[in-house]
């Protein structure tokens, strides 16, 4: 979660997945970024298979959570997928 200035107010975890994926509800990360007053997410998740392109549930939870910051007036900046090689950026890649 970022201010205005992009600078961190804090960290929320918004969910522990299983071995083949997990659950985000958007109204428990919203709720965490409202109370922080952050005006700017970066969501970030691994993928321990080492696969560093984004499934299409890593693409749908990018397009709501996008979409739910626009209503609430909270942008998105990024969501990373990172490996232990290496890493995969929504916004590098012109998804955001």
């Amino acid at each position: 979660m970022l201010n205005q200035s992009n600078i961190v107010l804090g960290f929320y975890e918004v969910s522990k997945g299983g071995i083949t994926g997990t659950f985000v509800d958007l109204r428990l990360l919203f709720t965490a970024a409202l109370k922080a007053n952050a005006t700017a997410l970066i969501m970030l998740h691994n993928h321990p298979s080492g696969k560093i392109l984004p499934s299409p549930s890593d693409r749908l939870i990018t397009k709501k959570v996008k979409e739910a910051g626009i209503v609430l007036d909270i942008k998105v900046i990024d969501h990373l997928i990172i490996t232990p090689e290496s890493y995969y950026s929504f916004a590098d890649n012109d998804y955001l």
